[in-house]
């Protein structure tokens, strides 16, 4: 069982709510993905909804059929969504759902961080800053983190970030350069609105932010023990075109 199911972007605040109490002891098998934008010019889009701004809840349940049903069930229920594209599908037909929305050529800009929990506060700004989309291209995804990344203990690997609640990945987007500079601000406003929320940021939705983000990434000991691998074994600084940690 995958895919979206939307409500009217009015509506955020209670879906949110119901959202956080409803993936709290979710299973392992269900991974979702919140997203807010305007709903695009898709043939799967009735025409009437087409513009309109929405809050959708993107799921994905890796297990048999009829326990996907069961367990979606109360997302597919809540309130009065207006798209329901949410059955069972081939993961790669679900892997490419968001394909069309970020095609090659357009205007991106992407602000990210972690947070905790979707409080109040979080969830108020939210709202606040979904209402105020104004490209077809532009949108928020909040992942849903826990589950099986939050089962490893944090210092066994590089990857950082296992305990946090929720990952926003801030796109303001546009088509050509015409309007882009407006939407790069609602992202950055979006994304400091949340900065007494942010408790990390996912390395790979980083843009070019400097060293200081990077080592946010990994936390301090893990940045200090990497830089210490690369004096090793790339003490020239060769693997350089990624987020980079330098050698020296």
């Amino acid at each position: 069982m995958a895919g979206p199911v939307f409500w009217p972007m009015k509506d955020a605040p209670e879906v949110l709510r119901f959202y956080s109490d409803w993936i709290a002891d979710c299973p392992d098998e269900l991974m979702t993905i919140a997203v807010q934008r305007r709903a695009p010019a898709l043939p799967i889009v009735p025409p009437e909804l087409v513009g309109k701004l929405v809050l959708g809840v993107t799921a994905c349940y890796a297990g048999p059929v009829e326990e996907g049903e069961q367990v979606l069930r109360p997302l597919k229920e809540f309130g009065s969504p207006v798209l329901d594209f949410c059955r069972p599908k081939p993961f790669l037909e679900h892997q490419s759902t968001f394909d069309p929305s970020f095609p090659h050529g357009w205007h991106y800009y992407v602000r990210s961080c972690d947070v905790a929990a979707l409080s109040d506060e979080v969830i108020d700004i939210v709202a606040e800053h979904g209402s105020h989309i104004t490209s077809p291209v532009t949108s928020i995804a909040l992942w849903q983190m826990g589950g099986a990344v939050g089962g490893i203990d944090d210092g066994a690997t590089a990857f950082n970030g296992r305990q946090a609640g929720f990952t926003f990945n801030i796109n303001g987007n546009s088509k050509t350069a015409d309007g882009f500079d407006a939407e790069r601000q609602w992202a950055r406003d979006y994304w400091s609105a949340l900065a007494p929320h942010h408790t990390s940021v996912y390395v790979n939705f980083l843009m070019e932010e400097g060293e200081e983000r990077v080592r946010e990434a990994y936390g301090a000991a893990k940045y200090d023990r990497l830089k210490a691998l690369k004096r090793k074994y790339d003490p020239t600084n060769f693997f350089s075109l990624n987020q980079n940690i330098r050698p020296d």
